[in-house]
């Protein structure tokens, strides 16, 4: 009887694993059947366009920030952030503080979770996790917002210009001891200003973790839809997540970890999303 019982478990056990793993292949089939429809990535395409000329991107917040992203692009970084399991999240461009705080409570959950599964106590007074954000400049009424939030003891802010050398080896410096780096970078949308900070930033990247680069829909938009900027089609990010990639693969090197330093653009993410501001920039390392 003993064993019977045994039995039954068992297989309603392997039953929940094997239909689990059914589930995720139907998603991965359903996700790849998006890549034969053209026609619904040209209404999507001419739906980004109106929603950001109509600034929609500023309608959202996390947890009592504004963030400037689509709500499509908030839930990506969640479910990379959980896949990666990341100890240290490194971000340019801070604006409100929107990402900053999204990325902290992301970071909190993880080791809330972890402290669940280990049987242990979690002191949120002592974070392991940690968040840097530079931005060239960090508006005194945010910073204020941002550190009057109850997350702030995760995050250290930077003020300064993401590629200039000084920043550059303060963020090293602080990135010291994490085995999991995760970077996101949001600030100067030109393609010298993201070139040079993949340059920098990039190496950083643990391996299985993601560099991402933000708002490479620049080159995908009417030359002259950001009049008042200095990027457009041939001067974004996208254009600098090109230039990088062809100068790994003519001359290699290596990541800070020592290893040889690759990344691909990861598409299951951009193609299960179809709106966001971030096609081809969803860069994993291999």
């Amino acid at each position: 009887m003993a064993k019977y019982i045994f039995d039954v478990d068992l297989r309603m056990q392997l039953d929940k694993v094997d239909e689990g793993a059914r589930f995720q292949e139907e998603v991965r089939d359903t996700v790849t059947s998006y890549q034969t429809e053209p026609e619904w990535r040209k209404v999507t395409h001419d739906w980004t366009l109106h929603a950001l000329d109509k600034r929609y991107v500023y309608n959202f917040s996390c947890l009592g920030r504004p963030i400037i992203q689509f709500p499509q692009d908030m839930v990506a970084f969640q479910e990379i952030v959980w896949d990666v399991k990341p100890d240290l999240i490194i971000e340019t461009g801070i604006a409100h503080g929107g990402s900053l705080i999204q990325s902290a409570s992301a970071l909190a959950m993880l080791e809330y979770c972890e402290a669940i599964e280990k049987g242990e106590m979690l002191d949120p007074r002592a974070p392991k996790r940690r968040v840097i954000g530079v931005d060239i400049d960090i508006r005194a009424h945010n910073r204020s917002a941002i550190e009057a939030h109850p997350l702030a003891n995760r995050i250290d802010m930077i003020q300064g210009s993401s590629i200039d050398a000084d920043i550059v080896a303060q963020v090293k410096k602080a990135a010291e001891g994490y085995s999991r780096i995760l970077v996101s970078l949001d600030s100067n949308h030109t393609h010298d200003h993201v070139l040079a900070e993949l340059e920098h930033y990039a190496p950083m990247t643990s391996k299985g973790s993601y560099c991402l680069v933000y708002d490479t829909v620049v080159e995908d938009m009417p030359v002259d839809f950001y009049p008042n900027r200095p990027w457009e089609p041939g001067n974004s990010p996208k254009s600098a997540v090109f230039a990088y990639q062809e100068a790994l693969k003519k001359n290699p090197i290596n990541g800070d970890d020592g290893t040889p330093l690759s990344f691909q653009n990861d598409r299951t993410v951009e193609d299960k999303l179809f709106i966001t501001v971030t096609p081809d920039g969803f860069l994993k390392r291999d």
